[in-house]
């Protein structure tokens, strides 16, 4: 259903609130049986306007696969100055958005590497979310994935249920670790922010057989980088979303 080249629309059938500022909405496909056509791994862009009327663009993850016909979703997080933030916040059952894609430099073939080393930050686990559950659900494929997921508070955390239910669903194979800046009091996850420690301990070693994929904030973008160099994962087992 996607034009790499042309914006299609695309009619909003259900909004779903998560939390205060976090949505799911999900849109309706041509048909019943109809696919998305978005490989693992790539995005969407999404054209919408903002407060003051202005054109804006921006690329979205669908936590949907292609195996999901006839709909695809997107759960996004509405920020308070966010340009497209405003566009999501108006956004009404019935109305149309503009979609084009599919883009992105990362490929993924079943049993490419070992295993994934995932480090996500606040939304940027959208598309971490999307490649463990293509890789999971394919019976052929073996892989193993380790994923850190860091945010401020629990409230934060996107896609929690369905992360856990993935942890319960596939034992030893999807490992989770979320680290929380201001945890509740009852916590046993990570404190903080990821540190070179919690990278070297949920994280597959450096090896020409994994990858580490990263997606968050651009400042934690960076911080990453530094501690994953320092730790010895050169620059082509690393991929930044």
């Amino acid at each position: 259903c996607l034009d790499p080249e042309n914006f299609r629309e695309f009619k909003l059938v259900k909004r779903q609130q998560l939390s205060h500022n976090v949505a799911k909405f999900t849109f309706e496909l041509p048909t019943p049986t109809s696919v998305l056509g978005l490989p693992i791994g790539q995005h969407i862009s999404c054209r919408g306007k903002d407060s003051q009327g202005e054109e804006v663009i921006k690329p979205y993850t669908p936590t949907t696969l292609d195996s999901d016909v006839g709909h695809f979703e997107l759960v996004i997080k509405m920020y308070p100055q966010g340009r497209m933030s405003h566009h999501f916040r108006e956004l009404r059952v019935g109305d149309y958005l503009a979609v084009k894609g599919p883009k992105g430099r990362f490929r993924y073939q079943p049993g490419q590497v070992r295993a994934f080393g995932m480090i996500a930050g606040g939304s940027g686990i959208t598309p971490m979310f999307q490649v463990a559950r293509a890789i999971l659900e394919n019976p052929k494929d073996m892989t193993n994935v380790h994923l850190i997921y860091a945010n401020v508070t629990y409230e934060d955390i996107l896609l929690k249920e369905e992360l856990d239910s993935l942890v319960a669903k596939y034992p030893g194979r999807f490992i989770v670790y979320y680290v929380l800046n201001q945890p509740p009091e009852v916590w046993n996850g990570g404190v903080g922010f990821v540190s070179k420690e919690i990278i070297q301990t949920h994280c597959p070693a450096p090896a020409p057989d994994i990858k580490i994929l990263r997606c968050g904030p651009p400042p934690m973008n960076k911080a990453m980088a530094g501690h994953l160099d320092a730790l010895g994962y050169s620059p082509e087992i690393q991929f930044q979303f």
